[in-house]
């Protein structure tokens, strides 16, 4: 059980992982996959399970139809002791370039890690 909400972890596929991302989008799926694993964690991603649906009548199910959820998926690596806001305040993590990865680069509002403005700089 985790001291806190800031540093989850449970067992993906069997394995005891600290959770990086839950409900993640296929691409930033990919995305951070690459970056961890260029940072020399061991990632292990899972489908995420599908979410509650509310109790539909039989008349609410005839009219409306609900359009599939896109699939998400909950994204640990190995390390249980890793902890995204530290990785990332702690300036641990490093682009594929050398660059420290900042707070806009890991949230992907910048293509490029811009290391030499400081985070409460950003605009």
């Amino acid at each position: 059980m985790p001291i806190n909400q800031n540093h989850l972890f449970e067992e993906l596929n069997g394995i005891k992982c600290a959770i990086v991302e839950k409900n993640a989008s296929k691409e930033r799926t990919e995305f951070l996959k690459s970056l961890l694993e260029h940072n020399q964690f061991t990632v292990v991603v899972i489908p995420s399970p599908p979410g509650k649906a509310p109790p539909a009548t039989g008349e609410q199910t005839l009219l409306v139809t609900e359009p599939q959820p896109e699939e998400t998926f909950t994204i640990g690596v190995t390390d249980v002791m890793f902890n995204p806001t530290n990785a990332i305040f702690g300036r641990l993590l490093k682009t594929q370039d050398g660059h420290t990865v900042t707070l806009a680069y890991w949230r992907q509002a910048e293509k490029e890690a811009r290391d030499d403005v400081p985070y409460f700089d950003h605009k």
